[in-house]
């Protein structure tokens, strides 16, 4: 290493594929200024090509392979990577990151920063003992936690026992020059003949598995359609993504008959547009730290409809730029889809506030410069 290039962070993720977490650190890393820290990126397991997101050049992509190796060919491989890389900081997230703190120690990188982005599936409420216990055993291993909601923060103290002085909490930020309003759909994104002038697309976007919940979202649909069939003609039901509940979705929306009113493309690469091409924004999910999908959605202009947990409710402002359900509450979530079918000015306004309030408070830049500020003070305390 040249002793003039810039200090070097090292991410330890569970894997680099697509994901809110991984979207976050490729949206931090292209934005970080280059003259400051150089980074690399260690995937606990393997990364895909949502690596090719990563815009900055001269980013190091190591895949590890835990399943492969085990846990202890895993913490191996870490300890002679630090060694080699000599990093100023190791910045591990999430439960798998874990088990990079202690090799890190070993190796000699000075400072650890571990960060918590949501809750793990099998532990969606934070109240599981195992989860807490290993996050407490590597507490001694960390300088500096990032929690990126209060929620989060909170858990990190009460359940982990971390003093409130070792927590930052960071909000996702989104990019608000990408994802932008239109005044009018965009084109050729959904399927020729599928959203009529005046009709309302109800869209949703995200990995299609349990803890996301679109089935809710699927089931309210048509519980408005037996409530209200002249309403809901008017509407149509966008799934975006893919994941190990994709088959079941496709065979519900069947099992319900709304194979004609309903989109399920799978993965898209063009999410702005994508985001663009809907009218209201609904994220059913039983747990949630802090949504990209959401951010995206309100820069785009879009009104939420959200579940009252995690993160979700430092975004959203009930009545302002969207609304709350319940998790798994069909017919209140039916209720809410409703209101927004039916009053044009009510859905203009929420999504006019979603917007400003992403531009305002939730800015990509924003959340580039609270971990520069981190990174520095760490490395060079007393001069940022």
């Amino acid at each position: 290493m040249n002793p003039q290039d810039p200090p070097l962070v090292l991410h330890v993720i569970h894997h680099l594929m697509t994901g809110g977490l991984e979207n976050g650190l490729v949206n931090l890393l292209n934005r970080m200024p280059a003259d400051r820290f150089r980074h690399a990126i260690a995937c606990v397991e393997d990364h895909d090509a949502f690596r090719e997101r990563i815009s900055r050049p001269g980013v190091a992509l190591y895949a590890l392979h835990r399943s492969q190796v085990g846990v202890w060919g895993l913490r191996r491989a870490l300890y002679r990577l630090c060694r080699e890389l000599q990093p100023a900081i190791v910045h591990s997230r999430g439960l798998s990151g874990l088990d990079a703190l202690v090799p890190a120690a070993l190796a000699g990188v000075p400072l650890r920063v571990h960060g918590e982005h949501g809750w793990d599936t099998l532990d969606l409420a934070g109240t599981r003992l195992k989860p807490a216990l290993l996050r407490r055993l590597h507490s001694p291993f960390v300088t500096r936690y990032v929690a990126v909601s209060q929620e989060i923060a909170l858990y990190l103290q009460r359940r982990v026992g971390v003093p409130a002085k070792r927590i930052e909490t960071i909000c996702n930020g989104v990019d608000t020059d990408q994802f932008t309003p239109s005044a009018a759909r965009s084109a050729g994104v959904l399927p020729e003949g599928f959203a009529a002038p005046g009709t309302v697309v109800i869209g949703t976007l995200g990995r299609l598995q349990p803890v996301k919940d679109q089935a809710t979202l699927v089931r309210a649909f048509a519980r408005l359609r037996e409530r209200e069939p002249a309403l809901a003609a008017r509407a149509r039901l966008a799934l975006v993504g893919t994941g190990p509940q994709a088959a079941d979705m496709q065979a519900l929306v069947h099992s319900l008959g709304l194979t004609e009113l309903a989109w399920l493309p799978g993965a898209r690469q063009d999410i702005p547009q994508v985001l663009r091409s809907f009218d209201v924004f609904v994220l059913p999910s039983l747990a949630e730290g802090i949504s990209n999908t959401i951010l995206e959605a309100m820069a785009t202009g879009l009104p939420v409809i959200a579940t009252a947990v995690g993160g979700n409710v430092e975004l959203v402002e009930e009545g302002v730029s969207g609304r709350f359900m319940a998790p798994g509450d069909i017919d209140g979530l039916a209720s809410l889809l409703a209101g927004y079918i039916a009053d044009d000015t009510l859905r203009h306004r929420h999504g006019q506030a979603a917007r400003q309030a992403a531009s305002a408070r939730f800015g990509l830049d924003n959340m580039v410069n609270r971990y520069q500020s981190l990174y520095a003070s760490l490395v060079w305390p007393g001069r940022e």
